[in-house]
């Protein structure tokens, strides 16, 4: 059994939304946290969507869950106060769900509507295989390290940096086992699964991943987001006027 475990706890600071979490701000009359979970609702290999959701914008979801025929949404659960408590509130929740330790989650945030089939599939049968599995990309840029953000002091090697994406794949075995470890230890703020697990002392699986799955962070990412769309719109009515 398979279930994607989204996290939407969070209001988006980064984004200057102030009226509305961009989880929950449209690309094509789509919210995006909605266009995340389509992804998720329509592989098949998925069985179950829980969500950890902001708690005032919990019905606001659940409407939108209705509003768009999501039917694999087993729970949405109140988020927590950073991404860790809220991955962990849905951690706890599927664990409700899901019974054998073998099974598989996959923990991914809820601004990611560029996700594909491959890279959910990937995701689970490497998990299944590691029990750990992170998608990533090769870093393209060079690397500086700067404790004020001012002044240099070293840098990286390109060719050895990874930039980590989601879905995030674990046995269920492997990733309770790491909150119940860091629920032990008083670690609560970790920014991801992987990092915890490394925190931990654990190794992860790394697999590559697609340099489309963008995390929407920021007003320049909501930007070219939208400008994607716009543009597969486009080329759409295009091929639909030439046939």
């Amino acid at each position: 059994m398979v279930t994607a475990c989204i996290f939407a706890g969070g209001v988006g600071r980064r984004m200057k939304s102030t009226d509305m979490p961009k989880q929950f701000l449209t690309i094509g009359k789509k919210p995006i946290i909605i266009r995340t979970m389509e992804h998720f609702e329509k592989h098949p290999e998925v069985d179950h969507i829980v969500v950890a959701c902001k708690e005032e914008w919990i019905d606001y979801l659940n409407k939108l869950i209705e509003e768009f025929g999501l039917t694999k949404v087993a729970a949405v659960v109140p988020g927590g106060a950073n991404g860790y408590q809220s991955i962990h509130n849905g951690v706890m929740k599927t664990v409700e769900i899901m019974k054998d330790l073998e099974d598989i989650i996959l923990i991914c945030d809820g601004v990611r509507p560029m996700l594909t089939e491959k890279l959910i599939s990937d995701s689970i049968s490497y998990a299944a295989k590691y029990e750990t599995a992170v998608p990533v990309t090769p870093s393209i840029d060079s690397l500086l390290f700067s404790e004020d953000g001012q002044e240099c002091c070293k840098s990286y090697e390109r060719s050895s940096m990874y930039i980590t994406q989601a879905p995030q794949g674990y046995t269920m075995r492997k990733i309770l086992w790491a909150h119940n470890e860091a629920e032990k230890r008083g670690i609560d703020n970790s920014v991801s699964s992987s990092e915890l697990l490394i925190e931990l002392g654990e190794k992860v699986h790394l697999f590559i991943g697609e340099r489309s799955n963008i995390k929407v962070t920021t007003p320049e990412d909501l930007e070219m987001l939208r400008a994607t769309y716009y543009y597969r719109e486009m080329r759409s009515f295009a091929d639909e006027e030439v046939q």
